[in-house]
């Protein structure tokens, strides 16, 4: 364990983030950053023989080499990427038949809350929702029909925990069950689950990976070859693929994601700890702070943690309301991960689609306050946390 309680962290990830599918030596011109190549089609050098791209949508260099780095730094022999994060968990949940049964965390990002539950549903696959904190839970809801367990860790925006190595060994004591973990909160820089068992990790880029809220993209992480040969046939057979220079953006991103990581964290950590003291503050739900309930576990299976976190407002609706549209450094818009600081209500914005009653029983109330924190100077975000606050109860 390192000194701060955390999985030791293995040397190479900045340096596979900034060499990995990067080589010169791929190029002809020995170019360092990899060309932005927007061709649709490729010449070749007679009927069906080509030199490994015949068509966009099925190939790409650009794509190639942003999959290759992201690859490496997850430790993972492929990936697929997608032009979204929901493309990425529409062709995974396409891996599955009608009549297939998942078993999903009962937390969710309410963008995958909603296409479960009202599209997957619709095209006869069925779903369980279980409190995954709990594997007990987990295993009880295993059906004869159940396919894939479809996991976030932490959740959005609960911050809930699962433990994956637990989940994954229920899961392969079982024929024919997948693991899927959602790892966009916390990224390969902080946690690896397919080193814990996991058979695909899945993320939306778009969020702390690319880190600079300009690209919207996804993908899905396998070491298994079945699995990949399958995404990699339904990523061009449905054609949900990012574009070139949105894949070129990423590529960019990835050679400061170690740096932007380590600061998030720091920062993170500081707001965490600041409202946790604050009277008009209930409750802080982040976990990097020992008041979280799962802290042990996530020590156990995490080299860090990232700069997300909710917390409790004192009041309701009317006192989020004065909080957020006081902000001045932290930014009242949805997403979260980029390197400007985030503030969000999703009661009423990301988990809107989520039923009432469900947000009731998760504790998704009107003054739970979402905060992705950036890398602005740590006193202004203190300064401009404390003002608002003061607002709220004004």
């Amino acid at each position: 364990m390192s000194s701060e309680g955390y999985l030791k962290r293995e040397l190479g990830f900045a340096t596979a983030a900034i060499h990995g599918g990067n080589e010169p030596e791929k190029w002809n011109c020995r170019a360092v950053v990899p060309g932005i190549f927007t061709s649709t089609t490729y010449k070749q050098d007679a009927p069906a023989e080509h030199r490994g791209y015949e068509y966009a949508r099925s190939n790409n260099p650009t794509r190639e080499a942003a999959e290759e780095c992201l690859a490496a730094i997850e430790g993972a022999k492929h990936c697929v990427t997608f032009s979204s994060g929901l493309g990425a968990q529409t062709v995974i949940a396409s891996l599955l038949n009608s009549g297939d049964h998942i078993v999903a965390m009962d937390d969710l990002y309410g963008g995958t809350y909603r296409s479960f539950s009202k599209v997957f549903t619709r095209l006869g696959i069925q779903i369980s929702y279980v409190d995954a904190r709990d594997p007990t839970k987990v295993q009880e809801a295993i059906l004869p029909n159940t396919k894939m367990l479809w996991i976030e860790t932490p959740t959005n925006p609960l911050m809930k925990i699962t433990d994956i190595e637990a989940i994954s060994k229920i899961a392969h004591s079982k024929p024919g069950i997948f693991v899927v973990v959602d790892n966009t909160f916390f990224t390969a820089y902080n946690q690896k689950p397919l080193l814990l068992g996991a058979d695909i990790v899945m993320y939306s880029l778009t969020k702390y990976v690319n880190g600079h809220s300009d690209v919207i993209m996804g993908a899905a992480l396998t070491n298994d070859e079945k699995l990949h040969e399958n995404l990699r046939f339904l990523q061009n057979a449905m054609g949900v693929v990012p574009s070139p220079f949105d894949c070129s953006q990423l590529n960019r991103s990835l050679k400061t994601l170690a740096l932007r990581m380590r600061e998030h964290m720091t920062n993170g950590l500081l707001v965490g700890k600041y409202l946790e003291k604050h009277p008009l503050v209930e409750k802080v739900i982040h976990p990097g702070l020992p008041s979280h309930p799962q802290f042990e576990l996530i020590k156990k299976q995490c080299y860090g943690v990232s700069g997300m976190m909710v917390f409790y407002l004192k009041g309701g609706l009317a006192e989020s309301r004065k909080f957020l549209s006081a902000l001045k450094v932290f930014t009242l818009a949805e997403s979260l991960g980029g390197y400007e600081s985030l503030a969000e209500l999703p009661s009423v914005m990301t988990h809107a689609s989520v039923p009432p009653e469900n947000r009731a029983k998760l504790g998704i109330t009107d003054n739970l306050i979402r905060l992705s924190v950036g890398l602005e100077d740590p006193e202004d975000l203190l300064g401009d946390l404390e003002q608002a606050l003061k607002t709220s109860a004004s």
